[in-house]
């Protein structure tokens, strides 16, 4: 699914993956890994994570990109994650016996979650340097 939105003249694309056997927990400690880099950058760091939910994150964030390149003929070099959140999908209910004829309940749980891409300019990445020149103070009282 991709939508695109423009803000200021940039193009967001996003892409949803829904029913990810995951707790929302659990998948955005993954997510982190990747919010703000660039695409490629962030495939590197869901490539080589040791968790499960990485690889159906991959999925997804690739899944973007294809619908920013082919879709809004966006560059691949220059696109970042923009966001990638996660959200509550269903949850499944099973209970397991226990003692004295109880049963305790066991709650599977599924995440839904949004990855956007956008373009990143050269001009938005001057003007970020400009703003963050702070001033340096040399020490000496006036």
């Amino acid at each position: 699914m991709a939508d695109k939105t423009n803000n200021e003249e940039n193009t967001v694309v996003q892409a949803i993956g829904k029913s990810i056997k995951s707790s929302p927990r659990k998948a955005n400690v993954t997510l982190s890994l990747i919010r703000g880099l660039r695409v490629d950058k962030a495939i590197n760091n869901l490539v080589f994570c040791r968790k499960r939910i990485s690889n159906e994150i991959l999925k997804i964030l690739k899944s973007a990109i294809s619908n920013a390149e082919n879709n809004h003929q966006l560059d691949i070099d220059k696109l970042i994650v923009k966001e990638a959140s996660v959200g509550k999908s269903m949850v499944l209910k099973r209970f397991r016996p226990r003692a004295r004829g109880r049963a305790g309940k066991i709650l599977k749980p599924f995440s839904r979650i949004r990855i956007l891409v956008q373009e990143k300019n050269e001009d938005d990445k001057k003007k970020l340097n400009e703003n963050k020149k702070i001033k340096v103070d040399d020490g000496t009282k006036n």
